[in-house]
């Protein structure tokens, strides 16, 4: 897991490890997300967006190892009413804040608990709006990357 790498990633120093849900079982479903601002390239101009995204994972709350750790956050896990998630279902692991992911000072490396790549198609949805295309808003994700890359 990426996460466990954070000691040689430059500025992820205040990453953290992601130890069982709290619910202490797999989970596996549709949540929603919001994205915050944030220096990750994977996540660039999607700052502010609202998406659904599939979960699918039984280690994926968030520990710091400090009282005071924290990380720079790309992800964060949101409720029916758009407010960030602190309880299940919406927060499907337990982690504070909503916490869903994170990235590195720079933005070269993002972690995730959810999984965008079982969503960037339309199709892959379990509902759409009408007129969305073949292309679902995650697929964006993967653009932005490209972009960086050249």
């Amino acid at each position: 897991m990426m996460a466990h790498l954070a000691p040689i990633i430059p500025g992820a120093e205040g990453w953290p490890t992601f130890q069982r849900n709290r619910s202490e079982q797999f989970e596996a479903r549709v949540v929603m997300v919001e994205i915050p601002s944030s220096p990750s390239i994977f996540l660039a101009g999607m700052a502010g967006s609202r998406l659904p995204v599939v979960v699918s994972h039984g280690e994926g709350r968030a520990e710091f190892a400090r009282q005071d750790g924290r990380a720079l956050v790309a992800l964060r896990y949101i409720d029916n009413r758009g407010a960030v998630a602190t309880g299940y279902p919406f927060n499907p692991n337990g982690s504070p804040d909503g916490l869903a992911g994170v990235t590195s000072v720079d933005g070269r490396f993002t972690i995730m608990m959810p999984h965008p790549e079982r969503t960037f198609r339309s199709m892959q949805m379990s509902w759409r709006p009408p007129g969305l295309g073949e292309d679902a808003p995650w697929l964006e994700m993967f653009r932005s990357a490209r972009r960086w890359l050249g």
